[in-house]
């Protein structure tokens, strides 16, 4: 079944063209939960199978239900090729051997596909032009190279102008970048100059970030699971992404290795969203293989990858959904876009509610075994093995961050310790019993806030001034109207009436050794 927003009902069947067609669309937004971004352009399917009955299809054919949320047209492979101008190359669809190229370049001429990718659009999602993949000749000398060719991209596929358009009269929604080889140099710059001038664009991109930059094209990264990636890493730090794709696969930390805390690493990459990311409200998806044959390792049966993102949706608040390689596979694979779509439906695509620092306070310089749980810094770690360090989002750390959390820890636990010591000689026994206590983290404020019936803060959610929330176990009041912007975040629209009472006395006891 596929769920159509507009309505508030489901299609019972993909063949339900009346449904389909009479619908309102809604249009892609970057805020909720439950989006599904699936890459079309390389025929992976066809790579390793030969079944033409699967091989990839027109872009549209993945368009005509709610499954696929966004869609990155993958790829241009080559920056600078015959001319200076780049390559593009989408495997059986569209590519410079079979298909005419502009003159003195290599550059395709796809503008077959214009009313393909229209038709995508009209269905409120989003196409992009991916840049990069394996194997792919890009890459930049300079910061001022990267501006130029931030200007070609611009004028060939989003609202620029050109006679050499590979599209035609489709205007793309913005850029992904999948940079798996060369140096970081130049990306940064290049973001920039794309945001620049899409901020002066007629298109009406839809709604940007409400960062600290003035961005209306998406930019989207996929970065290896890896943190900080090898890549990409630099340049996300430095310049405002609206999703990272984040590829699970492929690697030591991909999805085949879920189970084991120390490898699964989502929890660094929310930790990333919500502290250096320049744009706070950045999503971060699960990248995963849409079929065994689609990665090297990483592939996981669809109740697997359903029961890891609804997990991740509760877990985290810059949980942004599913990026799937690629639609080819997908489809092939029993709709295995349909059937994810359909999971993260069931969760919500709105709202966050804070999980309770249900684990016991970590405490500095105290020995923890591999497996021991402890609420630290809005956060419940995982110790990775015996450690006595202290949690962190590095990838370093001892610790595994493996959900948010707001309100007191638990209450301290008593550990008690007999000793029994034996004279044989005298026949007389001697006990002796000491108890010690392990305290919560001291509160370094004084309480001040009142938060009996006080709704904690969810994204998604509309606020106006005066509305007061909880956060990370403190009060907060609205300024003025505001929505997705974090309490305490960059944006500023709340004002931090101190913790909670509750919560301050819990962190405030002191328990001494007896």
């Amino acid at each position: 079944m596929v769920f159509l927003r507009g309505f508030g009902f489901r299609c019972l069947s993909l063949s339900a063209i009346a449904c389909m067609y009479f619908r309102d669309v809604f249009a892609y937004d970057n805020a909720y939960y439950d989006n599904v971004a699936v890459y079309w352009g390389q025929n992976s399917y066809g790579a390793t199978h030969t079944n033409t009955a699967y091989f990839q299809q027109p872009i549209s054919y993945y368009c005509q239900d709610d499954a696929i949320d966004a869609i990155p047209v993958a790829f241009v492979n080559t920056f600078f090729g015959t001319g200076g101008m780049p390559v593009l190359n989408l495997a059986n669809t569209c590519n410079p051997t079979d298909n005419a190229t502009f003159p003195g370049t290599e550059l395709a001429n796809c503008a077959s596909l214009a009313s393909d990718i229209e038709y995508c659009q009209s269905q409120g999602k989003i196409v992009t032009i991916s840049l990069g993949g394996a194997g792919g000749s890009i890459g930049f000398t300079s910061d001022t190279q990267a501006q130029t060719f931030a200007q070609t991209i611009w004028n060939l596929f989003l609202g620029g102008s050109s006679s050499t358009r590979p599209f035609g009269s489709a205007v793309l929604d913005g850029v992904d970048l999948d940079i798996e080889g060369g140096a970081s140099t130049g990306y940064a710059a290049f973001v920039t100059e794309i945001r620049s001038l899409a901020s002066g664009a007629s298109k009406q991109y839809s709604i940007p970030y409400t960062g600290t930059l003035n961005a209306q094209a998406y930019f989207q990264g996929a970065p290896q699971c890896p943190f900080p990636d090898a890549y990409l890493g630099s340049v996300i730090d430095q310049v405002g992404f609206d999703a990272i794709y984040v590829q699970f696969y492929n690697n030591v930390c991909g999805l085949q290795n879920y189970d084991v805390v120390s490898d699964w690493d989502f929890g660094v990459w929310d930790i990333w969203a919500q502290q250096t990311s320049p744009n706070p409200n950045v999503k971060i998806y699960i990248g995963a293989p849409a079929s065994s044959t689609a990665a090297g390792t990483g592939y996981i049966p669809i109740g697997n990858l359903s029961s890891i993102a609804v997990q991740m949706r509760k877990s985290f608040p810059s949980f942004g959904g599913v990026m799937l390689w690629d639609a080819s596979q997908a489809y092939a694979n029993g709709r295995y876009d349909l059937a994810i779509k359909n999971a993260l439906i069931a969760t919500g695509s709105t709202g966050f509610t804070y999980p309770p620092c249900s684990a016991p306070a970590f405490v500095a310089g105290q020995a923890y075994t591999g497996g021991s749980q402890v609420s630290y810094g809005g956060y419940i770690w995982e110790a990775d093995y015996w450690t006595n360090t202290t949690p962190s989002g590095s990838s370093s750390s001892d610790w595994s961050a493996i959900s948010v959390c707001a309100g007191g820890s638990v209450a301290p636990t008593t550990t008690t310790t007999t000793t029994t010591t034996h004279d044989d000689d005298v026949h007389t026994t001697a006990t002796t019993t000491s108890t010690s206590t392990t305290s919560a983290a001291s509160a370094t404020t004084t309480a001040t806030g009142t938060c009996s019936g006080v709704a904690a803060w969810q994204t998604g959610v509309a606020y106006t001034a005066g509305e007061e929330v909880t956060y990370g176990g403190d009060l907060w009041t609205a300024k003025y109207w505001t929505e997705n912007d974090t309490p305490g975040g960059t944006a500023g629209s709340w004002t931090n009436d101190g913790p909670c009472a509750a919560v301050a006395r819990l962190k405030s006891r002191f328990f001494q050794s007896l």
